[in-house]
């Protein structure tokens, strides 16, 4: 297994819930909360072991607020450095990052202790990412 899915199996139920529930806000954050989202964020509570009575809180999304609280208890640090990133893949999937996204991870972040440079630093290895995958598929003549 690799190190994310070791972090994030390693926390507990509770834990799991604001992890989706960060996801899941962000994924909603456009006004738009299709029913492939949220078929996707299931998958991920399934392959996560999440109970699926549990199910209904990740999608409880009322406030930024009590998702910013509820992240707070995720202490463990690879999970919460992978949270930051899928939150950044997430916020560029539509190549743009508004800044109602941008503020919403700096919050889940800081939350979880992780610093304001380290959000900076995840979010720009995303676009590198992002960035490159598009160039390969120039040079490899994939478009």
């Amino acid at each position: 297994m690799d190190k994310q899915f070791d972090a994030i199996m390693s926390m507990d139920d509770d834990a799991k819930v604001a992890y989706l529930q960060a996801f899941a806000r962000l994924a909603s954050s456009d006004g738009n909360f299709d029913d492939n989202e949220k078929a996707f964020i299931k998958d991920l509570a399934e392959n996560y072991v999440l109970p699926n009575d549990r199910l209904d809180e990740v999608f409880n999304i009322d406030n930024d607020e009590q998702i910013i609280a509820n992240v707070s208890q995720i202490k463990n640090r690879r999970a919460a450095l992978e949270l930051i990133k899928e939150l950044c893949y997430l916020a560029h999937a539509d190549d743009e990052l508004s800044d109602k996204e941008t503020l919403f991870i700096g919050k889940v972040g800081q939350a979880m202790n992780v610093e304001l440079e380290k959000i900076e630093q995840i979010s720009n290895w995303v676009i590198d990412k992002i960035i490159l995958a598009e160039e390969s598929k120039i040079i490899f003549e994939e478009v």
